[in-house]
């Protein structure tokens, strides 16, 4: 029996898909159960009721099951599913999947190992090519799930569930102390809480569900900063039982390095803000900022060598390479105001949910969605950052000292391409409703 668990809050233009996708998995109706986790506020919970009931009607298991709030969010939500889930097995998707029909089947058997708790699938996407802030982020979620995650999995590391396209065996859950609302990540802290009880978890980077890309640079900006501030709160809940356990060495190493990784977003503005009191305090450095160069590599090799089968060539990859690394870069000053507010605040925070628009292709518009978000204040900052980099930079060829002129220009480009795509994004989105308005009238 498989419980599938479909946590949603405000999804009106991919629920129908979502739902599609779910009622067609090749798996047994009578071992089937499908839970619509609805804390929606709008006209969702109207359109998913009628295509459930539908449903319903033609004989499949499925039930909605609607919150008129939001208490504990996303763990929340799986947490109430899990009082009236019958499955021994709870399969999870976000709102932006699409499962393929072969997904239980192909999973389930890894489940044979009864220490196995639980097992992930790789990410694919559906938008991949809808811009270039999507072929960006698609070429990262590729190094993530193609080498991260095989790493630790083949390595026997401690690795994480990834929050969707996943299934869980239920007494795992139960066992590691069930779904908890104190993190922004529940699915990062799930993950360690059950590791930590000895579960094991298993990778199958064969096995993709699709899933759709933020196209708007601040949905993107929003998922990043919930991420790194949920990583660090889970740090400071779980980093402690962690070294405290009676896991091996080389676990306790690995695993504070991933509870912490987000801390590398701080410790680069830091780096940037250093560089003038570098450049005029402690010169003798210097020479060894060119030899770091080297370091450079790491990244265009990462990404040349993590893509998969259906991901575009090497020769397309190497050249998004050079604004990868920058947006990489761009991104720190965003992730590391995250990173911060999981480390030293107090509250948990509000989870800020990714607004997605059902857009797939490039002519596919979202400019005009209800989900839209305002611009990012934060931009602002990126803008400033762009200025003090390029500032370094001219100071650099003013003096004829170049050390720290290419990292100074990596930095100038990444907060400007973030600061620029947000300009851009929010003066194309007034332009595109600025039209419709005279076009419409409305």
């Amino acid at each position: 029996m498989v419980t599938v668990q479909l946590p949603i809050y405000n999804e009106y233009t991919t629920v129908e898909r979502l739902l599609t996708a779910v009622v067609s998995l090749d798996y047994p109706r009578d071992r089937l159960q499908i839970q619509l986790l609805d804390d929606s506020t709008d006209e969702t919970t109207n359109l998913a009721a009628r295509l459930i009931s539908a449903w319903q009607a033609a004989g499949v298991n499925i039930s909605h099951l609607h919150r008129k709030h939001r208490q504990g969010y996303k763990a929340g939500a799986l947490a109430n599913g899990m009082l009236t889930a019958g499955g021994e097995y709870v399969a999870i998707f976000d709102a932006d999947f699409v499962p393929p029909p072969d997904f239980l089947v192909r999973c389930l058997p890894h489940f044979t190992d009864p220490q196995v708790g639980c097992v992930q699938t790789r990410w694919g996407h559906l938008n991949r090519e809808y811009s270039l802030l999507t072929r960006l982020q698609a070429m990262a979620i590729d190094a993530h799930f193609m080498v991260e995650q095989t790493a630790r999995s083949r390595s026997g590391l401690l690795m994480n569930f990834n929050g969707s396209a996943g299934i869980w065996r239920t007494i795992c859950i139960q066992d590691s102390g069930g779904w908890q609302a104190g993190t922004l990540t529940e699915d990062f802290d799930l993950s360690y809480r059950a590791q930590l009880r000895g579960w094991r978890f298993a990778y199958l980077p064969d096995v993709v569900v699709p899933a759709e890309l933020p196209v708007q640079i601040t949905a993107f900006k929003n998922q990043q900063a919930r991420w790194a501030r949920g990583s660090l709160q889970t740090a400071r809940k779980l980093l402690v039982p962690l070294l405290k356990s009676a896991l091996p060495l080389r676990l306790k190493i690995t695993g504070t390095l991933h509870l912490t990784h987000y801390l590398v977003h701080p410790l680069l503005i830091l780096a940037l803000l250093l560089s003038l009191w570098i450049r005029f305090q402690a010169a003798a450095i210097l020479p060894w900022a060119s030899v770091l160069l080297i370091t450079s590599l790491i990244s265009p090799l990462l990404y040349l060598t993590s893509a998969p089968l259906e991901a575009p060539s090497w020769s397309k990859r190497l050249q998004l390479i050079p604004a990868l690394m920058i947006f990489s870069i761009g991104i720190s000053l965003n992730n590391a105001r995250g990173a911060l507010l999981g480390l030293f605040g107090t509250r948990q925070g509000s989870f800020v949910r990714t607004p997605k628009f059902g857009v797939q292709q490039p002519t596919d518009r979202w400019e005009f969605s209800r989900y839209a978000l305002r611009h990012n204040s934060w931009g602002m900052g990126e803008f400033i950052l762009a200025l003090f980099a390029f500032s370094g930079v001219f100071l650099s060829i003013l003096n004829a000292d170049f050390h720290l002129t290419p990292w100074l220009l990596l930095y100038g480009m990444g907060y400007g391409l973030i600061a620029g795509i947000s300009i851009k994004q929010s003066g194309h989105r007034l332009e595109m409703r600025a039209k419709n308005i005279r076009s419409t009238g409305n």
